[in-house]
C-alpha cells in the first residue's frame, strides 16, 4: 500500500509539473506575441511622429530650396533668418507696441511679438499678445537694395477674450 501510494504521489507531482511547464510555456510566447504587437505599434507611431516632422518643417525657411534660391547672395540662411527676426521684435519696443500687429494699444499694455515662423523668403507668421489677449499675425517681408527689411502686415486676427 505504501508503495503504491508513493507511486500515486511520484504520477501526481510529474502531472503538476508537466501542466507547470505547459502553462508558463504558453504563457512566455504569449507575452512575447504581445510585446511583438506593441513593438509593431510603436514603431508605427514613431514612423507617424517622424512624417508628422517632416510635413512641420516643410513650411520653413531652412527646408525650402527656392526660396533659398531667391536669398541667394544673402549669406548664410540661418543668419539671414536670424536677421529678420531682430528686425521685427526691435519694433517691441515702440512704447505703443508693435506696429504689425495691426493692433492698437489697449489699456496699460502693448501688444507684442512673442514667437514668429520665417515661412519662405516672402512670410511670416506671428504670435502676438499683450499678457490678456492672444492673436497671429501674417507678414510680409521685403530686403531693401540697402539690405534693411522692411515689413507690410497682410493680416491679423485677434482671439476673442475667454471668459472662465
Amino acid at each position: 500500500m505504501k508503495k503504491s501510494l508513493f507511486l500515486y504521489l511520484f504520477i501526481i507531482a510529474v502531472l503538476m509539473n508537466v501542466f507547470t511547464y505547459k502553462y508558463f510555456a504558453s504563457k512566455g510566447s504569449d507575452e512575447v506575441k504581445a510585446l511583438k504587437i506593441e513593438n509593431k505599434k510603436l514603431q508605427d507611431s514613431t514612423l507617424v511622429m517622424f512624417n508628422k516632422s517632416i510635413d512641420d518643417v516643410a513650411f520653413t525657411l531652412e527646408h525650402n530650396d527656392r526660396a533659398q534660391n531667391y536669398l541667394e547672395g544673402q549669406g548664410e540662411i540661418a543668419a539671414f533668418s536670424e536677421k529678420v527676426k531682430q528686425a521685427l521684435l526691435a519694433y517691441n519696443d515702440d512704447p505703443a507696441g508693435n506696429k504689425y500687429v495691426d493692433q492698437g494699444k489697449m489699456g496699460e499694455q502693448k501688444f507684442i511679438i512673442n514667437k514668429m515662423k520665417i515661412i519662405n523668403h516672402r512670410w511670416i507668421i506671428a504670435d502676438y499678445s499683450n499678457g490678456e489677449l492672444w492673436g497671429e499675425v501674417l507678414i510680409k517681408y521685403f530686403v531693401n537694395e540697402d539690405q534693411s527689411i522692411s515689413f507690410e502686415t497682410i493680416e491679423s486676427y485677434l482671439y476673442p477674450k475667454q471668459l472662465n
